[in-house]
């Protein structure tokens, strides 16, 4: 359900976009979908993470800026801006705190050698960096249309696979932690 919500005013985005043929038509609605997505979130959960703030801010900086200065650029950077942003965060939570970000977010639901977490967190920073090499690339390098279809199923699509490709290297981690710690009950 969480994922929904959060793809759910780039899915608005699309669809305006789809419908009208108009990027910063789609932009300018983009901004309070995002900003009733943030409130919504709020009522329901009565915190509003960091990673969502930020795109929040970026959303209405780089949404702002393309609806007023009537360049799609601005909106077109946001989703590299996002993902540059994340994988420095995630980067950082390597040297800075005991714990690194996957960790925080997934260390109460499963067990894993510090090594592990720390492979796990940086194929993250990995994929945060290379979706916003990838976002200016098609950006720069296909159509307007392209671009934004890119944005909501390339995007989406190469997200789950990079969850599934995550889902396979935790499998071989806690199957190797639960024989670890069978073999030392016995």
């Amino acid at each position: 359900m969480k994922l929904l919500l959060d793809f759910l005013p780039i899915v608005i985005f699309f669809i305006v976009y789809k419908t009208t043929n108009d990027i910063i038509l789609a932009t300018a609605i983009l901004i309070p979908a995002t900003l009733l997505q943030m409130l919504y979130t709020w009522i329901k959960t009565h915190k509003i993470e960091k990673m969502q703030l930020v795109t929040l801010a970026l959303v209405i900086v780089l949404g702002g800026a393309t609806v007023l200065f009537q360049d799609k650029t601005f909106i077109q950077w946001k989703p590299t801006v996002v993902n540059w942003l994340f994988g420095l965060a995630f980067l950082g939570s390597q040297f800075i705190g005991e714990k690194t970000i996957v960790e925080r977010i997934m260390g109460s639901n499963i067990s894993l050698p510090d090594s592990a977490w720390k492979h796990l967190n940086a194929a993250w920073v990995v994929f945060f960096m290379l979706m916003g090499v990838i976002n200016l690339f098609v950006a720069y390098s296909f159509s307007e249309e392209t671009w934004v279809n890119f944005k909501l199923f390339g995007m989406l699509g190469l997200t789950l696979l990079f969850i599934l490709a995550q889902g396979l290297y935790l499998s071989k981690h806690i199957q190797q932690t639960e024989n670890t710690d069978q073999n030392e009950e016995v």
